[in-house]
């Protein structure tokens, strides 16, 4: 995701640096490669002119601070830019005081509306709100039995009535039945259709006059590029919308709906489906994906998945163990397993400041090195995971864990040795430095499979990185000195 859009932002970075000051004429050259940048990305031409004619008003009358770069300052004026295009601050899901707040769900069909139904009701009752469900989609095959099997999934009730009842009452009736048991929150699936046609509007048009939602959400496909933008201000003309839901954001699309719909619409995004997992929904913030579009990553994204799948208790016994040099093979693989709790290796290390240069083969490698290490450490013993000291001096050791994992003892060996270097300089570093899991990231360069490729690591100040401690000349050369190999 943006991934495209970040490199061409880049080179428009290049054009003002070794530049004095910014000026009329300087800053045309970076608008161009910021024009060409979006309209690539699939941005809404409008929204393209719009955004560019903003950013070079604010451009010239800015003035440049001491000891600031023209093209840093430039950067400023970009993000801030596209935080205003994308709605400045996160608006969240409308709670009323009296019981239930009613979410009706509309979009297109194929846009994952309702997988996107279902990943809206387990975020809701992580927040201890309860939720029914209600299906309402009888035209599609088997889209009452997909949220049926959703709703099972997540431990949160459905309503329906089968197929052979009008939508209108079948969503009447779900929410008398949400009012009738306490129900903090109903949310409606509706039929959508392959394109809009007046039938389908219709019948959204007299489910909402029905129930009188208090959230009306479009769910957006974010790879149908400016056609979002059309779609988006369609519904909100005829139906009316309070906000949106950008699916599928983790795939390979450019990212034009992302910074087109609130712009359109006037109404903000409000969730963005990051994967094809019913937890895979997370709170849009303007803010964060700006610096995730500039290379700037989105850490305190990162913190609160951390927060989710992370104990305090046992981030406060690992922490302890880093600090005495006693982390174990048990304590690395709950830590990788953790990982994979969080999300995928790639989506992880991009919220990192500085990481976004990894390239995907980059990325897939560190997968593979991570899998290798999983596969020799289910080989040991309790005693051996516990006691890494023990593989160090006894050949047949390595030689039967080889053989249980199907690698070679050389590669037992080399993981060997470079845990107890990783645990050493964990060790060094995590003199209150970093809490719990933020070591498995400060003591490998930003990499949880070795020193970063390309040479790329956090920028100074980064938490557990080096560059931030006074010490860090001298910790930087000790790790460059030692190195990680495949870990």
């Amino acid at each position: 995701m943006f991934d495209a859009l970040s490199e061409r932002l880049e080179s428009a970075w290049k054009k003002l640096r070794g530049q004095d000051k910014i000026s009329e004429s300087n800053i045309q050259e970076a608008l161009r490669e910021v024009r060409r940048a979006l309209l690539e990305a699939d941005v809404s031409l409008q929204v393209v002119k719009d955004f560019v004619a903003e950013v070079q008003t604010k451009a010239q009358g800015a003035e440049v601070i001491s000891g600031v770069r023209p093209d840093q300052q430039f950067i400023k004026i970009v993000h801030d830019e596209l935080v205003r295009l994308m709605g400045e601050t996160n608006v969240p899901l409308a709670q009323m005081d009296h019981a239930p707040t009613i979410v009706l769900m509309a979009g297109l069909q194929g846009t994952g509306k309702t997988t996107a139904t279902a990943k809206l009701a387990l975020h809701l009752r992580k927040q201890n709100r309860s939720t029914l469900l209600v299906a309402t989609d009888v035209y599609r095959p088997a889209a009452i039995d997909q949220l049926v099997t959703l709703g099972k999934q997540i431990n949160v009730p459905v309503f329906e009535l089968g197929k052979d009842v009008n939508p209108v009452e079948i969503a009447r009736q779900g929410v008398e039945r949400a009012r009738a048991e306490g129900v903090d929150t109903v949310i409606i699936d509706t039929a959508g259709r392959l394109q809009i046609d007046q039938e389908m509007m219709a019948e959204l048009a007299q489910i909402k006059h029905t129930v009188q939602p208090h959230e009306v959400l479009l769910v957006v496909d974010a790879m149908t590029g400016q056609e979002a933008a059309n779609l988006t201000r369609t519904f909100h003309e005829q139906i009316g919308i309070t906000g949106a839901v950008l699916t599928k954001m983790d795939g390979d699309t450019r990212g034009g709906a992302a910074l087109s719909v609130r712009q359109i619409s006037g109404q903000p995004i409000k969730f963005v489906g990051v994967g094809e997992k019913v937890d895979a929904l997370q709170p849009f913030y303007p803010d964060r994906m700006a610096s995730r579009i500039l290379g700037m990553g989105d850490v305190l994204t990162l913190v609160e998945k951390a927060q989710e799948a992370v104990d305090l208790a046992d981030a406060e016994k690992l922490q302890e163990k880093i600090l005495t040099a006693k982390f174990d093979f048990t304590d690395f693989l709950k830590q990788t397993r953790l990982l994979k709790t969080m999300g995928s290796l790639g989506g992880i290390m991009k919220m990192l400041p500085g990481m976004n240069k990894l390239s995907d083969e980059q990325l897939r490698q560190g997968e593979v090195q991570l899998k290798r290490a999983e596969a020799m450490i289910g080989s040991m013993t309790v005693e051996e995971r516990k006691n890494p000291d023990l593989l160090s001096g006894s050949p047949s050791r390595r030689r039967r864990i080889a053989r249980g994992s199907g690698y070679g003892e050389t590669d037992v060996g080399k993981l060997v040795s470079d845990f107890q270097k990783m645990r050493s300089l964990m060790q060094q570093m995590g003199q209150g430095q970093f809490p719990g899991m933020g070591g498995m990231f400060g003591g490998m360069g930003g990499s949880p499979f070795g020193a970063s490729p390309g040479g790329q690591a956090p920028p100074p100040g980064w938490r557990g990185y080096s560059g931030g401690n006074p010490n860090a000349k001298k910790k930087k050369k000790e790790k460059k000195k030692k190195g990680f190999g495949h870990l």
